[in-house]
């Protein structure tokens, strides 16, 4: 496991990293899972062997919330005073990503010949 998290972290300072040194708009987490993706894809026994540190990190999902749950109540004036925006945005934001991954899915069964009568 200490091998798996050990990986993880790397990966997520690299993302870091380039993230700060570019000045990409992309969170470093984000680019370490998608250097994790791309050792899946170059390298098959990955998955198996991060899969039980995945799946202990999964089970404790909850907690990795914490830190969120702090931010809120830390930022709470400026979020009751800007509530509407934030609600509006979450609201529109929704309804923008049912509409695409609708479009996708019928664009992909279409491009897959997938019948919807079945």
């Amino acid at each position: 496991m200490l091998i798996s998290i050990v990986l993880f972290l790397v990966l997520q300072l690299i993302g870091e990293a380039l993230s700060y040194g570019f000045g990409w708009p992309i969170p470093g987490p984000v680019l370490g899972m998608i250097f994790l993706l791309i050792g899946f894809l170059v390298k098959d026994d990955l998955i198996e062997r991060v899969r039980l540190t995945a799946s202990v990190l999964l089970a404790h999902l909850a907690l990795l919330f914490v830190p969120a749950g702090v931010g809120i109540v830390r930022h709470w004036d400026r979020i009751s005073a800007e509530w509407v925006a934030i609600a509006a945005i979450l609201v529109i934001g929704t309804a923008i990503t049912m509409v695409v991954t609708a479009l996708v899915i019928q664009w992909s069964a279409k491009l897959m010949g997938v019948d919807d009568d079945d």
